[in-house]
């Protein structure tokens, strides 16, 4: 039973490591961060007896607890976990998501984690199902649903307005604020690839593990600082 889900974004920017020297934008980045934090501070404070790490990937797989992740494909010489430089690692997603888990309160960490790439073209009834799958696999289940929103902005068109885009982030940050897995569910994939969307298949996760349950939300952060959408939200049962 899905006892509570965080969703936080993943670009490699949220490790310190990646940043480079200080700039602009900082600020707004420490925000971000800070958002992450406490969303999995929040989460693990609901003492899952396992804790889900779900995040776009290539293909849909599980992954070893102990698979480590690296940045050396963005030129950043940064790996959390251990692991040789021959071993497979995590995807982006996961890697940041194990570094947000990595900054945790120890006394907090749940006993178990699975960790779990999500295709990103994986179709909306396949990631429901995924989702019902995780839930059941404990009394306790916890979900961190790690994904960005559009980046067509930043890659295709820096500084142009983007109302298609403006659109699906109002409404992706709804469905989170109000807890509303039926608006994830319904999230359209086609709008993935034009408006390079990284996060929806791991959102559609997160609706298919909540079900028809309640649950009390709280939006944490919606921006896009680096024009990419990023979204940080909490989701709690409600009892």
């Amino acid at each position: 039973m899905l006892i509570a889900a965080a969703v936080c974004p993943h670009p490699p920017l949220l490790i310190p490591a990646a940043t480079g020297a200080p700039g602009a934008g900082d600020a707004e980045l420490d925000r971000l961060r800070a958002a992450c934090h406490q969303a999995v501070a929040a989460l693990l404070t609901e003492r899952p007896d396992l804790l889900v790490v779900a995040g776009g990937a290539g293909r849909t797989t599980e992954y070893p607890p102990h698979t480590p992740g690296r940045l050396h494909d963005f030129g950043v010489p940064f790996t959390v976990g251990r692991g040789g430089q021959d071993v497979p690692t995590l995807p982006l997603s996961l890697t940041i998501g194990k570094w947000l888990l990595s900054r945790a309160d120890p006394r907090t960490s749940p006993p178990r984690a699975a960790w779990w790439g999500i295709a990103s073209d994986a179709p909306p009834a396949e990631c429901l199902q995924l989702g019902e799958k995780f839930a059941a696999l404990a009394p306790r289940v916890a979900l961190l649903a790690m994904g960005d929103g559009p980046a067509r902005r930043a890659r295709a068109a820096p500084d142009a307005a983007d109302p298609e885009a403006d659109r699906y982030d109002e409404q992706v940050a709804d469905a989170l604020a109000a807890a509303d897995p039926g608006a994830l569910a319904a999230l359209d994939p086609g709008q993935d690839r034009p408006l390079e969307i990284a996060g929806r298949a791991a959102w559609q996760v997160l609706a298919g593990a909540a079900g028809r349950d309640a649950f009390h939300a709280e939006l944490r952060y919606c921006g896009a600082p680096f024009e990419v959408s990023y979204v940080v939200a909490s989701w709690r049962r409600a009892h």
